[in-house]
């Protein structure tokens, strides 16, 4: 077993998945020819596109698509070879426009670009370790000014709180209208935005008085998870295995990427921190933390955190790691868990 599916196993109990579509395309006229497909492309490959053309039509040209951008067009029935080097991780959909006497017709197919970065097992050391509020669903974790925000969730207890890390004292807090279920935080420009889990609703406040400023709906039909920044873009989850890419400015989704460990996509991606260019993300009921290149999707790193659990008998196996934030003063890293009773500082090496 290749070590980064050892490590895979850490971040999920994977099922690999294959390229999935067996279906021959929409019509029985042509086919694009997957017969010397592998299970999985990996984006230092490239593909090459053959059609099948069963009925002997006479072919006058072909225009390739991928992802419904199209990528080339060939003479005849001629194969045409593309490089997966820019394409985003995750199911790449081929289209085949064969024009044939004056009539066309497509033929599709489904193909599945996994990730080829073996992750490294990264190294932590617990440096600090402070009392966390047993009571607080931790949803969302983030440093501003020094000073840690905690956004919690459960309809009717979610809050969003502003307190000092060491001792729990309270600076301030905003509970949440009985109806939403908190979710991610990220300070971006000024700006406080926080998410809604299945509301479909996000808050802008303030970064200042935390004084909402804003309501905002989704603009796409997911569900909110986790929220980080790199300073231009806000990135979230949504319990699949995508990062969505948002404009601070319009709260409009303009990209994502598919997060994958090896050949296998890591769903349930939850809380994320942005820390010197990647994404820590934890990964829902795993104690673990992936290292994402935000770019490709692909993980570039795992962080075994079970020990921690080990050291609070009062955290059950619902209590699941989830909160992580980076303060750049002391450059440490800060995690805890739903209902936990603590909350650690730590370092992070290879």
């Amino acid at each position: 077993m290749k070590k980064y599916n050892f490590l895979t196993v850490i971040l999920l109990g994977i099922t690999l998945i294959g390229c999935g579509d067996t279906k021959k395309g929409e019509n029985s006229l042509f086919n694009i020819d997957d017969s010397a497909f592998p299970a999985h492309f990996l984006p230092q490959e490239s593909i090459s596109i053959g059609i099948l053309n069963p009925n002997s039509k006479e072919i006058d040209s072909v225009t390739y698509f991928i992802n419904d951008k199209k990528v080339g067009s060939t003479k005849g029935s001629e194969k045409f070879k593309f490089d997966l080097k820019d394409q985003r991780l995750g199911y790449q959909y081929l289209k085949a426009t064969v024009y044939f006497g004056s009539d066309s017709s497509d033929a599709t197919k489904r193909v599945e670009l996994v990730s080829n970065i073996e992750p490294k097992l990264l190294k932590y050391k617990v440096i600090n370790t402070y009392p966390h509020d047993k009571k607080s669903f931790t949803e969302g974790l983030e440093f501003h000014n020094d000073t840690l925000y905690e956004s919690t969730g459960q309809e009717g207890a979610s809050y969003l709180r502003k307190y000092d890390y060491k001792t729990g004292k309270i600076f301030k807090q905003i509970d949440l209208d009985k109806k939403y279920f908190g979710e991610g935080i990220t300070f971006i420009n000024g700006k406080l935005f926080q998410l809604t889990w299945q509301n479909k609703t996000g808050f802008i406040y303030d970064a200042k008085t935390l004084k909402l400023e804003k309501t905002f709906a989704y603009d796409k039909e997911i569900e909110g998870w986790g929220m980080t920044n790199d300073g231009k873009y806000i990135y979230q989850t949504d319990k699949t295995e995508k990062i969505w890419k948002m404009d601070p400015a319009t709260q409009k989704m303009i990209d994502y990427i598919n997060v994958y460990s090896g050949s296998s996509k890591i769903k349930a991606i939850n809380e994320l921190e942005w820390i010197n260019g990647k994404i820590y993300t934890n990964v829902w009921f795993k104690d673990a933390i992936a290292v994402v290149n935000p770019t490709s999707g692909a993980v570039e790193g795992i962080l075994n955190m079970s020990d921690l659990r080990k050291s609070m008998p009062d955290v059950t196996t619902e209590d699941v790691l989830n909160g992580i934030a980076y303060n750049p003063k002391t450059k440490t890293i800060f995690v805890t868990g739903k209902n936990w009773s603590k909350m650690f500082e730590i370092t992070v090496s290879e």
